[in-house]
C-alpha cells in the first residue's frame, strides 16, 4: 500500500509558476514509477507527466512540454511538478500516482496508488 499526499497548489497569475510535491508513504519509493494528472472543472482526467524510479527518464503530455518539469528526490520519498509559464487553462487539481511500471505513453493504465489532490488555478 502506498498513500500519497500532494501539496503547493494555489492561486497564481497567468505566466507565474507553482512547484508542486507528492509525498509518498512507502519504503520502496524508487521501485515505483510516478506520474502526474489533472481535471480541471466538467472535464475528464488527464495525463500530465510521468518519470521512472530512479528519474532518469520522463515524458510530457504534449500540452505541457517545455513550461512543466516533473522530478523526484528517492531520498525523500518526495516527487515535484515545476509548472512554469502557466495558463488559465492548466486550472485544475492535480493528483500524483504510483505505476509499478513506467509506460511512456499518456496512460491511466497501472496506476494503483493515488493522491487526493491539490488545486491549481492560474487566473488571466
Amino acid at each position: 500500500q502506498v498513500r500519497l499526499v500532494e501539496s503547493g497548489g494555489g492561486l497564481v497569475q497567468a505566466g507565474g509558476s507553482l512547484r508542486l510535491s507528492c509525498a509518498a508513504s512507502t519504503r520502496t519509493f524508487s521501485s515505483y514509477a510516478m506520474g502526474w494528472f489533472r481535471q480541471a472543472p466538467g472535464k475528464e482526467r488527464e495525463f500530465v507527466a510521468t518519470v521512472t524510479g530512479n528519474g532518469g527518464r520522463t515524458y510530457y503530455a504534449d500540452s505541457v512540454k517545455g513550461r512543466f518539469t516533473i522530478s523526484r528526490d528517492n531520498a525523500k520519498n518526495t516527487l515535484y511538478l515545476q509548472m512554469n509559464s502557466l495558463k488559465p487553462e492548466d486550472t485544475a487539481i492535480y493528483y500524483c500516482a504510483a505505476n509499478r511500471y513506467y509506460i511512456e505513453s499518456p496512460t491511466f493504465r497501472g496506476y494503483d496508488y493515488w493522491g487526493r489532490g491539490t488545486q491549481v488555478t492560474a487566473s488571466s
